[in-house]
């Protein structure tokens, strides 16, 4: 196999190097920060800081930003000296800032906590929201790109709003901050996975299987033909077993639903194909990374029953008929994912830096960055500020921060609302009992990868027919077109021949040998961060050299811009049937973590063991409404 030489991808073109480049100046600052507070220089930037208007426009414009984002440089190496290494640092310099509330981390939880405590104490709370990267939202990140002359959307995390679920309280938020799930619904013609509008689709790339081959309309979830199966290119024996197993007869048919139950709860779904369908290693692999953006796991860590539950074939061999899903994923979206959730956020909160935002034009509103941490306004928002000690005093709590202007500096509060995820917890708050602090632990982020491609136009893919696409041999498990979203005031032009987005989604395959969840995760987590921007921007050229080219792609000419958005702490740890017990109400590992601790609550999604958005703002909640008066 010959592989494209970098100049065929397009790796020397000055546009990508200019992407690259633009995260660099807050990690040069974090370095800066760092030599300022006595530590090594952990944030040192990647590439020499290009010069031009585009640059100085990214510093005072946190979206327009390309290359490495999600957590990004500058975002995590204080916490990680904290939590990882175990770095004393010096005594902070006390400042008089004393604020009624002081939330750490200005994600959708945090976001949300300061909106309640406003509802229950006041709207003349003085709040200081502390979040650690260079933009609000946490995961729900805000991506824009302007390279094609006009401005194109896309997902940097958090993106769905699933509106069958929402509580009360969440209805009642979404209402307050007029968002109408329904109407949105109408207005978009997007839709992705298994739903998308040419159906999902297979490629298989040369260095894993030997060749460069695209299946469409092929979902390993539906009933494959033989004719499906004789286009896999994997062993003889493997397609064989393919067969085998999707035209099986129901030989599981006589096991009771005691024991049909026992046993696919208590089996990995790769387990259950080998042992009760038949399928060889080269067989199973084809279904190894399909569960890597919505759950962010590799399939080893699901169970058969929570597998089957997401549709993926089996229960056939229990007499199940072969069905649709027809409940689809209905879910309501705007052109950036819920970042424009938490825009509809920070101008109810902070209506100085976005005057006559509403939900009908919130997609398209310029903030004002520079308004954010203003003097004197009650509520107040403080990019590149990583919290790093929060403790109760008489008078209510006091927090240290690094300050992106160097040093640490304290501040205090009558209440403090922890919505940073569990794990760093115990590391700001050490004095918290052992059980919690062991509970707070439990819970292991998931990493999770959103990749955005600007591309010139998605006239190859319409040309292949495709615009939703699993791969099952590289790093990104699963790509699909974003279009078709035309709410929040946004509008984009549908045809071929415009700029658009095209969406790698995923995560990272775990160390082999990482048998357990946790190790598993934090084995995905490490690759993760040694990951360079330039060995995704190599990834993603040659996926698309390899699938598009055979259209008329050209992957020097037609990729305009890469963002990457990299989230080594992703999803809330939802509990599993193979890896966590069911506990007694009041007792499982998160309702023990979120205890409030003083004048100290815990608020996110974490808190409610759920990696969803309703969640996040469920429990900023329930943290607002444990916090007791402080005199």
């Amino acid at each position: 196999m010959r592989k494209p030489s970098d100049k065929k991808l397009g790796m020397q073109r000055t546009i990508t190097r200019r992407d690259f480049v633009q995260g660099t100046a807050v990690a040069a600052g974090a370095a800066l920060q760092a030599g300022a507070l006595g530590l090594p220089n952990v944030a040192a930037a990647s590439a020499s800081i290009s010069s031009g208007a585009q640059d100085t426009m990214a510093a005072d414009y946190p979206p327009i930003k390309t290359g490495m984002r999600g957590s990004h440089p500058g975002a995590y190496e204080i916490a990680h000296a904290l939590a990882r290494d175990g770095v004393k640092f010096p005594e902070p310099k006390p400042t008089d800032e004393h604020y009624d509330l002081i939330v750490v981390g200005a994600g959708i939880s945090g976001l949300a906590a300061a909106h309640y405590y406003r509802q229950r104490f006041g709207p003349k709370s003085k709040i200081l929201l502390l979040e650690n990267h260079d933009d609000f939202g946490g995961h729900a990140k805000r991506n824009e790109f302007h390279q094609s002359g006009e401005m194109v959307l896309s997902l940097g995390g958090t993106h769905n709003l699933e509106w069958w679920s929402f509580s009360e309280t969440v209805n009642a938020f979404m209402a307050e901050h007029g968002v109408d799930c329904k109407a949105m619904r109408e207005q978009m013609d997007f839709d992705y996975g298994r739903d998308a509008a040419n159906g999902q689709a297979m490629w298989f790339d040369e260095a894993t299987y030997g060749v460069n081959r695209l299946i469409t309309n092929f979902n390993l979830s539906t009933k494959l033909t033989s004719e499906d199966i004789d286009k896999v290119p994997i062993s003889d024996a493997g397609r064989a077993s393919l067969k085998s197993f999707y035209d099986s007869a129901p030989s599981l048919k006589d096991w009771t639903e005691a024991e049909a139950e026992n046993l696919l709860s208590s089996i990995s779904y790769p387990d259950f194909l080998r042992q009760y369908g038949g399928l060889t290693e080269d067989a199973v692999q084809l279904f190894d990374k399909e569960e890597h953006g919505s759950w962010g796991l590799e399939m080893r860590a699901i169970s058969a029953a929570e597998a089957m539950w997401e549709g993926y074939p089996g229960a056939h061999l229990f007499g199940e008929d072969w069905s649709e899903d027809s409940f689809g994923y209905p879910v309501a979206m705007w052109p950036d994912g819920n970042a424009s959730l938490v825009r509809l956020m920070v101008a109810k909160l902070m209506p100085h830096s976005a005057p006559e935002v509403t939900a009908d034009n919130v997609a398209i509103a310029r903030f004002d960055y520079s308004a954010l941490d203003r003097e004197n306004a009650n509520v107040r928002l403080r990019l590149n500020a990583t919290v790093i000690g929060v403790e109760n005093t008489n008078q209510g709590v006091s927090v240290t921060y690094a300050s992106s202007e160097g040093g640490l500096k304290q501040v205090s509060a009558r209440h403090s609302v922890l919505a940073c995820y569990h794990s760093i917890i115990p590391h700001l708050c050490p004095a918290m009992p052992d059980t919690q602090k062991a509970a707070l632990k439990y819970q292991v982020k998931v990493p999770m990868i959103l990749t955005n491609v600007l591309l010139r136009n998605s006239e190859a893919l319409e040309k292949l027919g495709v615009d939703a696409i699993s791969c099952p041999g590289r790093l990104h498990a699963r790509l699909f077109l974003f279009k078709g979203l035309h709410t929040g005031g946004y509008q984009r032009p549908t045809d071929p021949d415009e700029a658009v987005s095209l969406v790698f989604w995923g995560s990272v395959s775990p160390p082999e040998d990482a048998a357990d969840i946790r190790s598993q995760l934090r084995g995905s987590r490490q690759k993760l961060l040694e990951l360079t921007f330039e060995d995704f921007e190599r990834e993603v050229r040659t996926v698309l050299d390899g699938l598009l080219s055979p259209a008329g792609f050209n992957a020097a000419e037609d990729i305009l811009a890469i963002t990457v958005n990299r989230w080594p702490h992703g999803y809330a740890y939802e509990y599993m049937q193979l890896w966590d017990p069911e506990w007694e109400p009041g007792k499982a590992p998160h309702e023990i973590a979120r205890q409030p601790f003083g004048s100290i609550t815990i608020a996110n999604s974490d808190a409610g063991a759920d990696a969803y958005t309703h969640v996040a703002i469920d429990q900023a909640y329930r943290a607002v409404h444990e916090l007791e008066e402080v005199t």
